[in-house]
């Protein structure tokens, strides 16, 4: 039994966020960080290995420096990684990138017993598309915003959490998951796992490795193969400091009544 989990490597966006001529990211310019989503995401591969003895392989899209965020998942306790990676690859917007990364999972081997799971969205572009259409290319059902997940047999049962509300559903395996914040906390690397990490071998799906899989095709991956482009990236303005009102309770309220008279609000 497998768990497949997606992860990405995304820019730290407290920072500044620079990009290039032709609409993409800088990345080698930025600070980079593993998206926040794809760590519940590892965490609930995690929990259901502890309990269930699945294997635990992350894949990741992206250039050469990921491999450090691959070994500290392993050193998180995640058992084997591959790293998606080639020149052909680079500037695929959503589209593009879950061709490139299905036929990568599908490469390794999809079996009946096995869960593929992602966080909802990631930070950098916040589309939450590449799972699900992971799940369209393999042909497997999904299921989103999973904030519970429990099995029994080769049934799991989600807990979809919505605006409104909640769903539950169950699905069989094989299936895509993609995961919210609200679903656990990740757990933190340990000593042990850290020294293994460098011991581990990290497997690379280049180009060469892929291009004979039907869904790799030239005019369907990179910036080329993009159906989608960006036309402008840019850093919001921050917001400004607000103002504290500090006395107790009738007198902030008269004093904040008054600024808001004051600015016509009210």
């Amino acid at each position: 039994m497998k768990i497949f989990v997606t992860v990405k490597q995304v820019p730290d966006t407290s920072g500044k966020v620079a990009v290039k001529d032709d609409g993409t990211l800088d990345r080698a310019s930025m600070q980079t960080i593993t998206n926040p989503d794809d760590l519940n995401a590892v965490e609930a591969a995690l929990e259901l290995k502890d309990k269930y003895g699945y294997k635990v392989i992350a894949f990741c899209m992206g250039p050469g420096p990921a491999m450090i965020m691959l070994r500290e998942l392993l050193a998180m306790g995640v058992d084997e990684a591959v790293l998606v990676s080639g020149r052909e690859f680079g500037g695929s917007d959503t589209y593009a990138t879950s061709q490139i990364i299905a036929a990568a999972i599908d490469t390794y081997g999809v079996e009946k017993d096995d869960i593929i799971l992602a966080g909802r969205q990631a930070i950098d572009g916040d589309t939450a598309q590449v799972g699900p259409q992971i799940a369209e290319k393999l042909g497997l059902p999904q299921i989103t915003y999973a904030g519970e997940i429990t099995k029994e047999g080769n049934t799991l049962t989600v807990k979809r959490i919505l605006e409104d509300g909640y769903m539950m559903i169950s699905v069989d395996t094989p299936c895509m998951i993609t995961c919210i914040k609200e679903l656990n906390t990740p757990r933190y690397m340990n000593v042990q796992g850290v020294l293994e990490a460098f011991d581990k071998e990290i497997e690379i799906f280049d180009y060469n490795k892929l291009k004979d899989h039907p869904l790799i095709d030239a005019t369907t991956i990179g910036l080329k193969g993009s159906p989608t482009n960006i036309y402008k990236s840019f850093t919001p303005p921050q917001k400004g400091v607000g103002m504290m009102l500090k006395g107790d309770g009738k007198e902030t309220t008269n004093e904040l009544a008054a600024i808001l008279a004051g600015k016509h609000i009210i």
